[in-house]
């Protein structure tokens, strides 16, 4: 398992689309991936929980993943944040 900070740099936040994004970066890997924002924990996989965090530009979450490919699903989690590789943004 590994996990990391990372601040949010998509103009938008965290919208509907966004989340939508996200999740399906996520869902690419086999690792369970969770963000964790706010002291609440919800899996990355998940439009519903994202949602519910309601992130905006510049809040910082802890991304956790744990699994095989957990150092690529962190990087690519990290990348999509990060706005590096983000059509959404």
């Amino acid at each position: 398992m590994i996990e990391k900070s990372i601040t949010i740099q998509l103009s938008g936040g965290l919208e509907a689309r966004p989340v939508a994004m996200l999740v399906q970066v996520a869902s690419q890997h086999e690792s369970s991936i969770y963000i964790e924002a706010e002291g609440k924990k919800v899996n990355a996989k998940s439009i519903m929980g994202m949602m519910s965090l309601a992130l905006g530009i510049g809040e910082t979450v802890k991304v956790i993943a744990d699994g095989d490919d957990e150092k690529m699903a962190l990087n690519d989690i990290e990348d999509y944040l990060s706005g590096k590789n983000s059509s959404a943004d």
